[in-house]
């Protein structure tokens, strides 16, 4: 399906390199990029450097109030309403934007929830996979005119090592019939994210769309450890006996900026420029792992090994991903 292969390209950056970093030397200018859940944590980061380096970003968000206050520092930033659990929002928001002639040559798709307890939306979808996964389904879909009027559009999937707790349970997606996971529904929503990624380039390539998706690396101080008690956090391995932040990039424990770092690569990076359907980490496209490998990863591992797992990868699981997603979002 892909036509890039899933193995590192020597990118010269790694674990502890900044969304700065990885963007030094790049002139956005006329440019435009919308990332959502860019008024928080990676997210906020990552609007901020695209626009420092000249695009012009929107940021869609639920909250209007509080993302305009994240970004009050940020000058010339939009600030627009869209609800990922919404369908006719994000319909509203993307007639919105096609309706100002912009073509859109970056989409960060970065909001996303985390570990949540069972919770539907008003179609009856579990909450992870519906914000996580659908919804951002639903805005590409969309924004796809704008995304074909830029002749070579990039859509970056904030995705996670988490696909490893779990693959896409295409037969119980919503939690109808098995028990309820939080840890597998999160691994779920991560895998369908790499998977999105894998599909859409291939479908998008013939217009200059393409796809990646990516693990940012542990970060704490963000609204993702909204459902996580402090005990849940030292068990972890990502704070300490005293509730203090770990910091360590080479275990995947990253500051916000490096957290961004890999965002920012996929989406601006001259080294992808003929390259997609891939998952990324530490500013370079991933290795594949085994089954074996990923069984005995765990985040306290003092070496963690980098790397994706095949079943997240799989161009069959892509295409049935697709069929499923777009009888989901109509």
């Amino acid at each position: 399906m892909t036509t890039t292969v899933q193995e590192p390209l020597h990118s010269g950056f790694d674990a502890a390199s900044t969304a700065e970093d990885v963007i030094k030397g790049i002139d956005l200018t006329g440019k435009v990029a919308v990332v959502t859940g860019g008024y928080s944590g990676i997210g906020l980061e990552t609007a901020r450097v695209l626009r420092a380096a000249g695009a012009e970003v929107v940021v869609p968000a639920r909250d209007t109030a509080r993302a305009e206050a994240a970004l009050k520092g940020i000058d010339g930033v939009e600030v627009e309403t869209m609800d990922l659990l919404d369908p006719a929002s994000i319909d509203a928001f993307a007639e919105r934007f096609l309706a100002s002639g912009r073509p859109l040559h970056i989409l960060v798709n970065s909001a996303g929830v985390m570990a949540t307890p069972l919770t539907r939306d008003a179609r009856g979808y579990e909450v992870q996979f519906a914000t996580n996964h659908l919804g951002h389904f639903q805005l590409v879909a969309r924004l796809r005119p704008a995304l074909g009027e830029a002749h070579g559009a990039r859509v970056v999937s904030v995705s996670s090592w988490g696909h490893r707790f779990s693959p896409v349970l295409f037969d119980d997606p919503h939690f109808e019939h098995g028990s309820y996971d939080r840890w597998i529904a999160y691994g779920q929503s991560k895998t369908a994210n790499i998977l999105f990624a894998l599909a859409l380039d291939e479908r998008g390539r013939q217009d200059g769309i393409r796809a990646y998706s990516l693990h940012p690396g542990s970060i704490v101080d963000t609204n993702l450890k909204k459902y996580l008690a402090e005990e849940d956090l030292k068990a972890a391995g990502v704070l300490d006996a005293d509730g203090r932040t770990v910091l360590d990039p080479e275990r995947q424990l990253k500051t916000v900026e490096q957290g961004a770092a890999t965002s920012v690569w996929c989406a601006t990076s001259p080294l992808l420029a003929d390259r997609g359907g891939v998952y990324c980490e530490n500013s370079d496209i991933a290795p594949p792992m085994s089954a074996e490998e990923g069984r005995e990863w765990t985040l306290r591992s003092r070496t963690p090994k980098p790397g994706v797992l095949s079943y997240a990868v799989d161009p069959v699981a892509a295409d049935r991903l697709w069929e499923l997603s777009e009888r989901l979002t109509a």
